[in-house]
């Protein structure tokens, strides 16, 4: 099959395109930056990459017509406040384009939804399930609540909480309640799926078998690791204290940090249904999926972050393409420096920073780093 995936450089979408190649599908990437995009050489033979901003439809001619499936796993959560117009402008001319084409399935990767109260973000998530339940093919939602595996932004703050924290004074709504999943489950699910009829036009709920508070899932980290934590839940912290809580403690952004409070406060339980057993799949325990997540972590194969995503397209801008230099009244002394292989660079950039360190003055790039997080970055 021709397969069209969106965020292809995202969380999720790193991890699901090796194993469409793997069964054989030929994949078409959408990227809003070509440049951002990196696959194995092995894999370049199996997909095609194409630079598209569904934010902006004038660059969605460039989608074959003859696809036969897409994935929709575009989020705009922790881009900007109006994250909830943004995510459905982009399901609307996701939608317009895919009814051009050949595409007969569209599979949807959203969140559990609590019908008794929506957050913003799952009542976001809810918005563009409709928008895109009106196109002229079948639509195959999958809704998950917390997706544990190396990188998610789910598993990486509760690690860096427990890591962080021996004892924790916790807002209330770590007594909510949420049924987390794998990684490795959800991408058999996204994948089993793919032209499973009996799947067209409905919507699953899929998790694993255990249903935890948040407060459980953050002693079974420590007791995973061999730590012990106290975690005393006090009544008086507002949402923004809350956010400010994860933003200072965690890697998370303060926008990610208020989207993902206002969620946690909402219980989130899946349906039963027999979607699971149809597709012959046994979602893995809380505790599994911390082992084998914590494998991974050990043995250096983070696959992919959910750090790796560019999440807003209005963030494109390049300072190159507004340069100008003058020509006038002007010496051009022009020098070019012989570049070594890029492979071979790339290495000593990423070990730049963490427990490498920095090549000069490390303390002052520590106190840079605070101060970037007092200001709002990411430190």
């Amino acid at each position: 099959m021709k397969i069209l995936l969106t965020g292809a450089t995202g969380y999720i979408g790193q991890r699901l395109l090796p194993v469409l190649i793997e069964q054989g599908h030929h994949v078409v990437c959408c990227t809003r930056d070509l440049h951002r995009f990196q696959a194995p050489e092995s894999l370049r033979s199996q997909i095609s990459v194409i630079e598209v901003d569904f934010l902006k439809e004038e660059t969605l001619d460039s989608i074959p017509s003859d696809i036969d499936a897409a994935y929709f796993l575009m989020h705009s959560m922790s881009s900007s406040q109006d994250y909830q117009e943004m995510e459905l402008r982009m399901a609307k001319n996701f939608k317009k384009s895919i009814q051009a084409t050949d595409c007969e399935q569209v599979i949807y990767l959203s969140g559990i939804v609590n019908d008794d109260s929506l957050s913003p973000h799952l009542a976001s998530r809810k918005a563009v399930e409709d928008e895109l339940s009106a196109g002229d093919f079948h639509l195959t939602t999958l809704r998950a609540a917390i997706i544990i595996g190396s990188g998610s932004a789910s598993f990486e703050i509760i690690r860096d909480l427990v890591e962080k924290l021996p004892i924790m004074i916790a807002p209330r709504w770590l007594e909510t309640r949420c049924q987390p999943i794998g990684i490795r489950d959800v991408i058999s699910f996204l994948t089993r799926v793919l032209g499973h009829r009996a799947a067209y036009d409905g919507h699953f709920d899929i998790a694993g078998p255990d249903v935890l508070t948040y407060k459980e899932m953050l002693l079974g980290y420590a007791q995973a690791r061999g730590l012990k934590r106290y975690i005393i839940s006090v009544p008086v912290m507002t949402p923004r204290l809350s956010s400010y809580w994860l933003y200072f403690v965690t890697s998370t952004s303060y926008k990610l940090a208020m989207s993902l409070v206002d969620s946690m406060k909402v219980e989130v339980i899946a349906k039963t249904n027999d979607l699971a057993e149809e597709l012959g799949i046994e979602p893995m325990s809380y505790a599994d999926a911390l082992e084998l997540t914590l494998q991974k972590i050990e043995q250096n194969q983070v696959l992919s972050s959910w750090k790796d995503s560019r999440i807003s397209g209005r963030f494109r801008l390049e300072p190159s393409e507004f340069l100008q230099v003058p020509d006038y009244g002007c010496l051009k002394d022009h020098r070019s420096m012989q570049m070594q292989d890029v492979n071979k660079t790339k290495d000593k950039l990423w070990r730049i920073g963490g427990r490498t360190g920095w090549y000069y003055a490390d303390g002052l790039w520590r106190i840079r780093g605070f101060v970037d997080k007092l200001f709002g970055g990411v430190g």
